[in-house]
């Protein structure tokens, strides 16, 4: 699939012209330039959201797709606010494709043409990004009333009255170690007789001069020139030290007050997502319970199947395990070549009670017979006397 859409998205850069490559960095540098007469970087909620401004490229080539792409969502939804539409402004955790398909439905209400799949703005960046932030750029500059102004050329001053900063400032160092200085050298010197009447006389041709000064004959055109003249030589440039205590005073201060800003903000959000996630825990409690009261005779049929289940399984793993078992096995052919030992033994001993029936009937007959001639042997004796 992506090989197909990236073959079909080469296939209409060929149609369009080699120069369709770049189009869309040329349209990245035409949207900075509209926000930057737009102030975005002063009004947009880039700063509230502690995201640095979009650098020269930024929608035109992948850089993060994540960031990326709240950042756009974040600039579309100023700029609709900008155009005079209001617009919700998205947050991390919405829907992306239902965040694209308003931010589109606002694009075609300006009247402008969508011949794209919001797809391609998921990834936020690339031609379509540009180009809805650019369509959308033109139309907040057009609800503000924009107009273009002559350029202002700045005045060219003299060279001799160009004064460089670095000689007019005077840093709060010099001016410290020249009246420690000052200081030093009144410590160290002796009072003198002369000084004191030098200052006197000094301070007296002062008060005169004051006198004279309160009415001057200056004209006011010729003093406002002197004053523009030496005002450059009179700017005094305290440059700050990053050691000293008060600067880190200031920057705490900062921080607190840009800390409270952002805990109102988020607050604000975490109130919003807590009565969500709340409300959204009670429907699924309550669905629960309604499932659970309509399915209870369903799960106690399941329970007593399982169990019957359970039950039929102990006794076929008992029936499998006893007909795997070759302990009976070996029992029965022990039994076997038991019996049939006991089955020779009493072949042999029923052999021998044969044998011995046989001799005592032989025996028996033998004596039969004997008596047999016994008795006739004398009868015929008998029968011979008479």
């Amino acid at each position: 699939m992506v090989m197909a859409a990236a073959a079909e998205e080469g296939d209409t850069v060929a149609e369009r012209g080699p120069g369709a490559v770049y189009h869309m960095f040329v349209m990245m540098e035409d949207l900075l330039e509209k926000l930057k007469l737009l102030s975005y970087e002063e009004e947009s909620a880039l700063r509230s959201h502690n995201m640095r401004p979009p650098s020269r490229h930024y929608f035109a080539l992948p850089t993060n797709p994540g960031e990326q792409f709240y950042m756009f969502c974040t600039l579309a939804a100023w700029l609709i606010n900008k155009a005079g539409h209001p617009f919700e402004q998205p947050q991390e955790y919405d829907d992306p494709n239902a965040t694209i398909s308003n931010i589109l439905s606002e694009l075609r209400s300006f009247g402008r043409s969508v011949d794209f799949p919001p797809s391609k703005l998921k990834a936020g960046y690339g031609e379509q990004a540009c180009y809805v932030l650019d369509c959308l750029a033109e139309e907040a500059l057009k609800h503000t009333s924009y107009n273009w102004k002559r350029p202002v050329y700045p005045t060219e001053e003299l060279e001799e009255e160009a004064i460089t900063e670095d000689d007019a400032e005077l840093t709060l160092n010099k001016v410290e170690e020249e009246i420690a200085e000052e200081e030093t050298d009144n410590e160290d010197n002796y009072i003198d007789l002369n000084v004191l009447k030098a200052q006197t006389y000094k301070s007296d041709m002062n008060e005169s001069k004051q006198e004279e000064i309160l009415e001057s004959t200056v004209d006011a055109a010729e003093w406002n020139l002197e004053v523009e003249r030496v005002l450059p030589q009179l700017k005094v440039t305290i440059r700050t030290d990053n050691k000293d205590w008060r600067i880190h005073v200031d920057q705490m201060h900062q921080h607190k007050d840009g800390i409270e800003s952002a805990l109102k903000e988020t607050k604000g959000y975490h109130d919003k997502l807590h009565n969500e996630i709340s409300r959204t825990l009670e429907k699924v409690s309550s669905r629960e319970k309604y499932i659970n009261n309509q399915l209870e005779h369903l799960v106690q049929e399941y329970r007593s199947i399982t169990e019957e289940l359970e039950k039929i399984k102990q006794d076929m793993e008992e029936k499998g395990s006893s007909m795997t078992d070759g302990a009976p096995l070996v029992k029965i052919k022990q039994a076997l070549t038991k019996l049939k030992q006991e089955t020779i033994q009493m072949d042999i001993r029923i052999g021998v009670v044969e044998h011995t029936l046989l001799q005592s009937k032989l025996k028996e007959k033998s004596n039969m017979t004997r008596d047999m001639h016994a008795t006739i042997i004398p009868d015929s004796s008998i029968v011979g006397t008479y």
